[in-house]
């Protein structure tokens, strides 16, 4: 009976193989290799004798890890040690499966020889589905990876497809867990905890020091381990002396789309065609269309006059004398004495009196409450010789997270990276100023700082002095209550550097790199201007459809950066929805390289709650303090930076800069429905407006492919959702494509078409609707044979379209530069 099943099995093999894979669960190894040896059994004579099948295999996968939450949005993190990433990788394994030739695999069956007769093609056939067909599939991607929270951006291989942390629509709201009062940092201490000077456990000492052997052979100090996986560093494999468009081809790349990557489909086919044929239509001597960028405005120039800086309960939190503001002068704290606020609607700060945690008294044995900010202070005026002195005097404070923090990187950066000269000048000089810094806070950050809550409308205004010494304390992991989740702060980033420290990618030693030359900068000379943080929220969004505002200019080049080109403009940040994205974990991209070489931004996460669908937030005042290279995993550290950009009537760098998070799409028809269309209008409409100011008083917008990449935005559709914004706001348009030659000729002649016949804000909002119910909603396919402008064009005018590149496909080009 069993070998008339097998051979049932194997005749229905040579009929077609079932669609369905055998792989039903992920830790079912036995189940699968039993099928495989059955399969290859009967399967034997298809090929020649003497060929022997290689299969291979993964191990089982850990139950716990196949457990999906109940919630509809679980928040995703990246702050694994180096050794758990490890482990996990190393948990593949080879199996070299053998099958017996020739008759004696289906040994005291009969068989009727029909398989002799199979033709070389379809013997081919079978081969290549039985291999496909043993292989384990794709997992399915799970809530935790669609509906991502606070997960790092990293560019994810060298077509720069990128990964962000902005959310989907159906993600907005998480759980909110239940808070404890006693975080995982006030856990009770013993006398011996304070008196020890190293509470780090020998194992968790021997790992890292194990870890810290590994071969730096890269050039600039690149590492050669790269967060678990072995990372090649030829000469070739990083970019020197480069810019951002130096990492993205003059047209789209022909991958096709990253939420398709490896099914190609007949319109990715159709697609890849268009380019091939519309590849001559773009000159590559051409690097911009559209209005010189000279002629759109910027601030200073744009600007009016600001009126006297004040605070408002209420609305603006100015942490300054405003009456002792001076130029060339360093602001002074206000007030004068350090006001304590350990509640719900504050910073708690390190230095406040309720910065407590029990201690166990030697000899009575009873619980008593210490000052934590005391030993603080008492841990780090020591003074520190080495990265792991360092490491110690961090865990002293922190002893409870001992055994799940991780300093590599930070060790690497001090004894690996560093001439012998630097690191001494690290220990004996750079370090104590940081030091003085950080424990200046009580002195410099005598105001309360609100948290800035969702649905609020409010802005901070703090000086250079007091955001550095806000950082120092991060630096240090200073800050009580933000090294778990399960605490009031659920809801906003990481501030403590700790994530910054772990792990052993080149990534992190950059980072450290470009951090510590702004330490090096305000030490050496102290800031004397002014920063605005300002959450904005949009209650009453515009009435897109009967909008009559005509389009604004629009300079579009396929060369340069925002913060380079845009200098004086409204610069886009491609926002997570926890500000700063990745910045102090593994992601490098657009935002995190922003927060990089303007580290001032990074205290944004210190106080802004996630934002929500119809919130931005905007920073105005920020220094850029270090030049770089490259991008994501080649980006690299080029030097200090002498930041010469003006400054204001309010003493703040006229660099504005507006975080805006993008919804992330399942689909690429996803994106087209009016409800997503609308969120996206109103949270750049958002970023974008300011109801308070006249048009000729507001600077140009100067953004790219915002929501691109690997969340699936649809390039060509986000260009023209920004201007349809821009223009409702008020604002001409610098748009960059990042390299993309071809997309920025496709928006241009766009531009170009619906200007020239004067085309409305709320005409191109219906025609979208448009698009959407007669071409998307019943399209079966993943994209329509109709591309957007493709659409446009026909229903605006019965002339020829111009050279569209992607007519007949979906117009979603692989995008550069992108969230």
């Amino acid at each position: 009976m069993a070998g008339y099943g097998i051979l049932r099995f194997a005749h229905l093999l040579k009929r077609g193989l079932p669609q369905k894979h055998i792989w039903t669960r992920r830790n079912n190894t036995s189940l699968v290799v039993s099928a495989q040896v059955v399969l290859m059994t009967a399967l034997t004579d298809f090929e020649p004798l003497a060929k022997r099948l290689r299969v291979e295999t993964s191990a089982p996968t850990s139950p716990s890890s196949s457990i999906q939450g109940t919630s509809a949005c679980i928040q995703s993190r990246d702050n694994e040690t180096v050794d758990q990433e490890r482990k996990d990788n190393n948990s593949e394994t080879t199996m070299d499966i053998r099958p017996k030739t020739g008759a004696a695999g289906l040994r005291g069956v009969k068989t009727k020889g029909s398989h002799h007769k199979i033709n070389p093609i379809q013997q081919q056939k079978f081969q290549n589905t039985l291999k496909g067909w043993l292989v384990k599939p794709k997992n399915t991607p799970s809530t935790s990876e669609v509906c991502q929270t606070q997960e790092d951006v990293e560019m994810i291989d060298g077509d720069d497809i990128q990964s962000s942390s902005a959310q989907s629509l159906d993600c907005q709201k998480s759980e909110k867990p239940a808070i404890s009062d006693s975080d995982e940092e006030t856990q009770l201490l013993t006398p011996q905890d304070l008196e020890e000077d190293n509470p780090v456990s020998p194992a968790l000492k021997d790992s890292a020091e194990s870890e810290l052997t590994e071969t730096l052979t890269c050039s600039d100090g690149d590492v050669e381990e790269e967060e678990g996986e072995t990372v090649s560093c030829s000469v070739s494999s990083v970019k020197h002396n480069t810019k951002i468009t130096d990492f993205f081809s003059g047209t789209s790349s022909s991958s096709g789309s990253p939420l398709t990557q490896g099914r190609p489909n007949k319109s990715q086919m159709k697609q890849n065609a268009d380019k091939k044929t519309s590849s001559a239509d773009v000159d590559p001597n051409v690097t911009w269309l559209g209005t010189p960028i000279s002629e759109l405005k910027r601030m200073p120039e744009c600007g009016r006059p600001f009126p006297p800086l004040k605070d408002f309960p209420g609305l603006h939190t100015v942490m300054i004398r405003t009456d002792l503001l001076q130029s060339d002068k360093v602001p002074a704290p206000y007030p004068y004495k350090f006001t304590d606020s350990w509640d719900d609607v504050h910073v708690k700060m390190p230095c406040s009196d309720s910065n407590l945690f029990p201690i166990e008294d030697k000899e009575t044995r009873e619980r008593q409450n210490k000052s934590r900010w005391e030993l603080i202070t008492e841990t780090l005026s020591k003074k520190l010789t080495s990265s792991l002195e360092l490491r110690n005097a961090i865990l002293k404070y922190c002893s409870s997270l001992a055994k799940k923090w991780d300093f590599t990187a930070l060790h690497l950066y001090c004894t690996k990276v560093l001439e012998p000269d630097a690191a001494e000048h690290l220990f004996s000089s750079l370090l104590p100023d940081m030091v003085q810094l950080a424990l200046r806070a009580s002195e410099l950050c005598t105001k309360p700082i609100p948290l800035l809550k969702r649905g609020m409308n409010h802005s901070i205004t703090m000086s250079q002095e007091q955001v550095a010494c806000l950082l120092a304390n991060a630096f240090f992991c200073t800050f009580p209550r933000r090294n778990s989740r399960k605490t009031e702060y659920y809801n906003y980033p990481d501030i403590n550097f700790v994530r910054l420290f772990e792990g052993s990618s080149s990534k992190k030693i950059e980072k450290l790199k470009t951090l510590m030359c702004y330490f090096q900068s305000i030490t050496e000379q102290k800031p004397t201007g002014l920063v605005t943080f300002t959450r904005k929220s949009l209650d009453e969004p515009p009435d897109w459809k009967s909008s009559e505002t005509p389009l604004t200019k629009l300079h579009i080049t396929c060369k340069g950066t925002i913060e380079e080109d845009g200098y004086g403009m409204l610069q886009v940040d491609f926002a997570n929805q926890f500000v700063g994205g990745g910045v102090i974990g593994h992601g490098l991209v657009q935002e995190e390289i922003y927060f990089l070489i303007n580290p001032e931004l990074i205290v944004s996460r210190l106080f802004t709650e996630a934002l929500d669908h119809n919130e931005c937030l905007i920073i105005k005042g920020t220094q850029q303090y270090s030049k770089y290279t490259g991008y994501a995993q080649t980006y690299q550290w080029a030097g200090s930076h002498k930041d010469t950009t003006p400054r204001d009537d309010w003493k703040r760098r006229c660099t504005e800069i507006v975080a805006i998070d993008a919804l992330q799409f399942r689909s690429l028809l996803e994106q087209f429905r009016p409800d997503r269309i609308n969120r996206e209008l109103n949270k750049a409409y958002c970023g974008f407006s300011r109801p308070d100011e006249q048009s000729q008083n507001l600077a140009a917008v100067a953004t790219g492919n915002w929501g691109c990449g690997v969340f699936g935005g649809d390039t060509r559709l986000k260009a023209l959702l920004q201007m349809l914004a821009a223009a409702e706001a008020g604002r001409d348009v610098a748009y960059f494509t990042f390299g993309d030659s071809q997309l920025m000729t496709d928006v241009h002649n766009m531009h170009s078409f619906l200007t020239q016949r004067n085309t409305s804000v709320g005409e191109v909002y219906d025609l979208l609707g448009q698009y959407y119910s007669s071409v998307c909603k019943s399209c079966l396919s993943r994209r329509p044979d109709v591309s957007l402008y493709s659409f446009i064009y026909q229903q605006v005018s019965s002339s020829p379209a111009p050279n569209d590149s992607n007519q007949g496909a979906a117009g979603q080009h692989v995008p550069t530069d992108c969230h």
